[in-house]
């Protein structure tokens, strides 16, 4: 595999025996670099565009530094590769070439192999860090898993943060370790054949932390979002703000040998140009000449098929889609949730699940009766194995009040049957943290934010579930440390036996899956249970009560998730020559002889 060495042309970039620095800084008069511990100061040269160079001599790897923007303002590098003592403070040179890579044989995993898990680095284990991740990948690799998919870890404000308010957006987070303990945890996940992806996040700015908004015209006034102006990607600047998160992109990619991204909220990516931003990173993506094909996936509710149609075919060329639909339809049928854009799901039935297992999404085009506007496009132009789909992840557990996960709101046995569903459709299953052996620890939206901004968020936390249906509690602060430390998993819950036999269904699940291929025919037989078939394999799920279904013919049982080896209290269905009873939710896989 050829080599992943070659850099950005933006930042701090070590070449032969001296530094280049690199800074796009189009609001600035003048910029000089400032190097520690001595503070020499080093004028920089305005080459065009809003960018300034210098070459220093003899600063190399670990050599400290900001920026002093027009005699006045003393910042970090917005494109710092590491900040040891947090986003305010100095930057850090990183030279990547010192890490030497095992992987060199590493072919990547196909996308219709996937099987994701996410987790949140800070906390999936006690220990919070790359390396607490890092021990824990024999475990993931017993499971099944083929790629694990890290929620952001550019460096925020304050000791911990879901990543989704970035500031540094080079810099690994120093609250997980250092850059290389990042690299060394793909390294040990390719080692065991699994992918690495990242969730990146180019629709905001972080509020606190985020330097390069003062130096460059980062917002338009063009668009808003829900996050106020819109990044700008089609107004006056734009080109080096494109270039600055595609700059960002396959960095990580190059740098960190990354093997994909997770593109959040990409409907709030609002561009007018010719030719979008996004297909801008599909192309750029595509020149990447070391490792393997990246896999660029968009988090993106609205059903667009047109972005993940060939760039050949005039669409945005993306390899696929987190689809929310599967999910809030399981919510809806078996927690009744139906607050906020679950009431476009109000009234689900199996028959409207079955759709959207067969052809990826349930909204194609059809009418909406709460937005009032016909909502989605065609899904027979795509494949199922382009959607992602998941009963639990970090915005549908963390963004409840309570920040309670599915288990918290159904019985295990319904939770059983969705979790059979989730992991033998065709479209890619993404697992959150913990969802495997049904944790019972929450997880909350936690910040660490100065006073000042703290009390600001903390307060909209708490408003912004007041119109809740049924919602009358207290909404854990995001500033208490608790709320950090209630989120980690409790990874002693794997003794208890419900938890043991939780984890021992998703192992046989993810190893049936693996031997099944292609696309699925889906029935409903009433309101409450469908069946799924693909090749010889067929899933009968009863997502109610009492149920009678013909028994398929010539089949044999390979699966049943009330059986005593996945739950010791549960009640199987009983089996005659013709004829299969449900006696509570559940689900049966069966292979044809």
């Amino acid at each position: 595999m050829p080599s992943h060495n070659a850099q950005s042309a933006l930042g701090a970039i070590v070449r032969d025996n001296a530094v280049q620095f690199r800074l796009w800084a189009p609001k600035a008069s003048t910029v000089s670099l400032v190097l520690y511990p001595d503070e020499r100061t080093v004028p920089m040269a305005h080459v065009g565009d809003g960018y300034y160079e210098a070459t220093v001599p003899g600063a190399r790897h670990g050599t400290t530094y900001r920026y002093l923007i027009d005699d006045r303002f003393l910042i970090p590098d917005p494109v710092s590769r590491y900040q040891p003592e947090g986003v305010h403070g100095p930057s850090m040179v990183v030279d990547p070439t010192r890490y030497r890579w095992r992987d060199v044989e590493w072919q990547g995993v196909p996308r219709e192999d996937l099987i994701f898990y996410e987790l949140h680095v800070g906390t999936f284990t006690p220990e919070g860090t790359f390396d607490g991740v890092r021990e824990r990948l024999p475990y993931l690799k017993d499971l099944g898993i083929t790629a694990i998919e890290l929620m952001p870890v550019a460096d925020f404000p304050g000791r911990w943060n879901w990543g989704y308010d970035p500031a540094a957006f080079f810099a690994p987070s120093r609250a997980y370790g250092e850059p290389d303990d990042l690299r060394r945890l793909v390294d040990d996940a390719h080692g065991l054949g699994m992918a690495v992806y990242l969730d990146v996040i180019y629709n905001h700015l972080g509020p606190d932390g985020s330097y390069v908004a003062a130096l460059a015209p980062m917002f338009t006034d063009k668009h808003l979002t829900p996050w106020g102006q819109a990044i700008n990607l089609d107004d006056t600047g734009s080109e080096g703000v494109r270039r600055f998160f595609i700059e960002n992109a396959l960095y990580w990619l190059r740098e960190y040998h990354i093997d994909g991204l997770r593109l959040d909220a990409t409907h709030a990516l609002i561009d007018t140009s010719k030719t979008h931003f996004l297909a801008e990173l599909v192309d750029a993506d595509a020149e990447l000449s070391e490792g393997p094909r990246r896999i660029l996936f968009a988090e993106d509710q609205r059903n667009i098929n047109h972005m993940i149609l060939p760039r050949e075919k005039g669409g945005m060329g993306l390899d696929g889609i987190w689809t929310d639909d599967f999910h809030h339809q399981v919510r809806n049928l078996t927690a009744g949730d139906r607050d906020g854009y679950f009431a476009s799901f109000e009234g689900t039935t199996a028959g409207h699940l079955a759709k959207t297992v067969r052809q990826g999404w349930f909204f194609d085009g059809v009418y909406d009766p709460v937005t009032q506007e016909v909502r989605g496009s065609d899904a027979s132009v795509i494949d199922p194995s382009q959607c992602v789909i998941f009963i639990q992840n970090h915005d549908q557990v963390g963004n409840r009040p309570l920040g309670n996960r599915l288990t918290a709101d159904i019985p295990l046995p319904l939770y059983r049957a969705v979790s059979a569903l989730l992991l033998f459709a065709p479209e890619l299953p993404l697992l959150f943290m913990g969802q495997e052996w049904a944790a019972t620890t929450p997880f909350l939206f936690f910040t660490d934010h100065n006073e000042e901004l703290g009390k600001l968020v903390s307060a909209g936390r708490k408003a912004e579930f007041g119109h809740f249906e049924g919602f009358k509690g207290e909404v854990p602060d995001p500033q208490d440390p608790d709320t950090f430390y209630q989120s980690r998993l409790d990874w002693s819950e794997l003794e208890i036996p419900i938890h043991a036999a939780t984890l021992q269904l998703y192992r046989d699940l993810i190893r049936i899956r693996r031997e099944i291929k292609g696309g699925a025919t889906v029935e409903a037989f009433n309101e409450t249970a469908l069946s799924v078939r693909r090749g010889n394999f067929s899933l009968l799920v009863n997502l109610g009560q009492k149920l009678s279904v013909p028994r398929p013919i010539d089949a044999e049982v390979l699966l049943d998730t009330e059986s005593e080896r996945y739950a010791p209290d549960g009640h199987p269905p009983t089996l005659t020559e013709g004829e299969l009873q449900f006696h509570t939710p559940g689900a049966l896989l069966f292979r044809t002889k």
